[in-house]
């Protein structure tokens, strides 16, 4: 059994030392540890050229045309059983490297898209998808504040573990964190986090959320989208469309059952997303790009305007 801690923060800083915390209780648990700093790789941005969605939906595998670290990342994750990640909020949310990660597992890491493409490879006799990335696996989250700003943070980093379905054990974030190594309370939180992930890395088959029951009832999201027009409440993590009650003095979510089947979260849900992706978005816009009113468009655009690029002979001094 191993667990994998990945820091996004500062070398030797704070996210490092909670990182490491958490797997010192993995390994008190029975887990193999492995420590990375994503400060020391170079993980490329990813472009939204569509080369991954476009293969797996055509049954061409699992590929991204970027060459960088983050096959080499993605491999240690995909070998883990657990994983632990220790991220900075930034703007009250994820940080930028964290959205860097998201994003590259994005489209094509999405396990219904994934199984999309071996359904489509079994018929047409094309390239499978490395079955690693369709296997259960069990990851916690830790967003550390500087300050008490973080309420976009949780569900940031939930939506990493939505693209892969992986089961998230702990999604916790600590706030006024900078001195936390020195507040022995919410360091023994923090190394319950490394004990959870082993204990549920363990038992994979059987592991569950062991947080704090959110407003949503199914992924414990606690972040909503309010809809002035209609009254409608989105939960922001799983996409599900309810109503919110706070007659009892808290709120209350509450949808249709209809909506469970089309939950972010679940391979109903993301198989829905897929062929819609597959059929409405790609193949209709494949048809629209080869329409010469299309082309014209398109050409007109380039013709108004050049990008603006920067003169790197050239050093540019603001403050």
């Amino acid at each position: 059994m191993k667990v994998l801690g990945i820091s996004f923060g500062t070398k030797n800083g704070t996210n490092d030392s909670l990182c490491i915390e958490a797997l010192e209780g993995a390994q008190e648990a029975g887990a193999e540890v492995e420590f990375i700093q994503m400060s020391t790789l170079n993980i490329l941005h990813c472009t939204g050229c569509v080369t991954c969605s476009r293969a797996l939906t055509s049954g061409k595998g699992n590929t991204c045309i970027l060459k960088d670290d983050f096959n080499w990342l993605l491999d240690k994750m995909l070998d883990a059983d657990g994983i632990v990640i220790s991220d900075p909020i930034f703007e009250e949310g994820a940080s930028g490297m964290f959205h860097t990660l998201m994003d590259r597992f994005g489209p094509r890491l999405d396990r219904g898209n994934n199984i999309i493409n071996d359904k489509i490879a079994a018929e047409t006799g094309g390239k499978k998808t490395d079955q690693r990335i369709l296997k259960d696996k069990v990851i916690s989250y830790m967003g550390v504040g500087g300050s008490e700003w973080g309420t976009r943070v949780q569900v940031e980093h939930a939506m990493h573990a939505l693209t892969t379905m992986w089961q998230i054990i702990d999604n916790k974030w600590f706030p006024w964190a900078k001195g936390i190594i020195m507040d022995d309370q919410r360091l023994a939180e923090v190394r319950e986090v490394g004990t959870h992930i082993a204990e549920a890395a363990a038992d994979i088959e059987h592991a569950q959320y062991q947080g704090e029951p959110g407003v949503c009832p199914h992924c414990h999201s606690n972040l909503f989208y309010l809809d002035p027009k209609t009254g409608a409440a989105t939960c922001s993590q799983c996409g599900m469309v309810g109503t919110i009650d706070t007659t009892s003095g808290k709120p209350v979510f509450t949808f249709p059952d209809d909506q469970l089947e089309k939950a972010h979260d679940t391979l109903s849900g993301k198989f829905i997303h897929g062929n819609d992706i597959k059929d409405k978005i790609e193949g209709e816009f494949l048809k629209t790009m080869k329409l010469p009113a299309y082309k014209e468009r398109k050409k007109a655009y380039r013709h108004f305007i050049k990008a603006s690029k920067p003169d790197r002979t050239k050093t540019v001094t603001i403050g």
